[in-house]
């Protein structure tokens, strides 16, 4: 079986994320995770709640508790690690010996994170006393990636669990020009440091060179030399599957529920096209169109296929297709009649426009309106401040938000 772990930053995306089909979810609780900063984690109090609802679907519950941790943080950590067990939380994900063996010590099962550096079979060796799933090194290519999967069955390399260690790799997302994310831009530039959640994305920038003499100054290369574009995978899943990767991995605790149940629903598809033996060029250019449609940063390979050099990408934020643009909330849905009710608060709605439905019990619900009624007659347009109605086969809540598929 072939685990697809989402990442989850918000109700709706942890919806969004069991409505694609994702075999497993990973999220932080405060600040003691590596997206501390860039995303809204949750609380402690919300553990009963998502994994509650992750049980539900059948689909396992990841917490990050990735930071470097320092020993004031200590009863906070195991505060945090006590009550994931407490919960059900299906396992810690970690890097610092702190919260692994106190991990460990507790009974909480543990995943190895990728600031663990995994990039040899001696570190499987070593980290496989506590953990039965470990994230290789980013820049491990796949032909040394392949050779740890080998290496583990042949040598019987087992987890806590009784299990043969199952080896996980980043397969989408956001990549970091450091070293398995061991960044210390922000640290040097804001005493913030990225080890701890922090990062400022100072290699987002673009930059100039100026000459000491402030006479000339360059603009470099015209791209953003240290910020890479994201790695996408989609492409050469079949070696992936074939090097003997189990988790796959879609990075993004930052980005939207739509961003979610895309890259999901994609991966998921392409590992059912892999196992089906019907994997195919045309069926990746479908799958890479509607990636494309979500937040990126442009795509490459990564390093899994031995490219040394990384590949920058030429422009500020997101080259996405599509973009969202918020319109209006529902106030009403009649279950028997499939119509919901919209407050229209800014824009406007027409036949046929594409829209995303969002809400923390409704996820993200992608579709195009047949028809919009306003005063239960048919329109062509709305204007903000209507109360309109359209058809939608589909289980929504008062308050969903209502967002405009724009094409850029």
């Amino acid at each position: 079986m072939i685990e697809i772990t989402a990442p989850v930053g918000s109700w709706e995306s942890l919806v969004a994320a069991i409505q694609a089909g994702a075999s497993s979810v990973y999220f932080g609780i405060g600040v003691l995770n590596m997206r501390a900063r860039s995303s809204i984690n949750f609380t402690l109090r919300d553990l009963v709640r998502i994994s509650k609802i992750c049980r539900k679907h059948n689909v396992q519950s990841y917490l990050t508790l990735n930071t470097v941790i320092y020993d004031s943080e200590m009863k906070e950590m195991r505060k945090i690690v006590d009550s994931a067990r407490k919960n059900g939380i299906s396992a810690i994900i970690a890097s610092d010996q702190s919260v692994i063996q106190y991990a460990s010590f507790v009974g909480m099962p543990v995943h190895m994170s990728t600031q663990t550096n995994i990039s040899n079979l001696a570190a499987v060796r070593y980290y496989a006393q506590f953990a039965d799933v470990m994230v290789t090194a980013r820049e491990l290519s796949l032909k040394q990636v392949s050779a740890i999967t080998k290496s583990i069955k042949k040598e019987n390399i087992k987890g806590p669990s009784g299990e043969l260690v199952r080896i996980e790799i980043f397969a989408h997302g956001a990549l970091c020009m450091a070293i398995s994310g061991k960044c210390y831009l922000s640290l040097d530039h804001y005493n913030a440091s990225a080890n701890r959640g922090a990062c400022y994305q100072l290699c987002r920038r673009p930059y100039k060179v100026t000459d000491k003499d402030g006479e000339i100054e360059l603009e470099i290369d015209n791209e953003y030399i240290m910020s890479p574009k994201d790695l996408c995978t989609i492409g050469f899943l079949d070696k992936i599957l074939a090097a003997g990767v189990t988790v796959l991995k879609i990075e993004g605790r930052g980005r939207s529920p739509e961003y979610v149940k895309t890259v999901v629903s994609c991966y998921r598809e392409a590992v059912d096209a892999v196992r089906n033996m019907n994997y195919s060029q045309e069926k990746v250019n479908n799958w890479l169109k509607r990636l494309e449609t979500v937040y990126n940063r442009g795509f490459w390979d990564g390093y899994y296929l031995g490219q040394k050099l990384g590949e920058w990408t030429g422009k500020h934020g997101s080259l996405a297709t599509q973009r969202k643009e918020y319109v209006g909330k529902i106030t009403n849905y009649f279950g028997k009649l499939k119509v919901a009710e919209i407050q229209m608060e800014s824009g406007f709605l027409k036949p046929d426009d594409a829209i995303y439905i969002q809400g923390p019990t409704t996820g993200s619900v992608e579709l195009t309106i047949p028809e919009v009624r306003v005063d239960h007659k048919p329109v062509k347009k709305t204007v903000k401040g209507d109360q309109c109605s359209i058809p939608v086969d589909a289980l929504l809540r008062r308050n969903d938000k209502i967002y405009k598929i724009i094409t850029n």
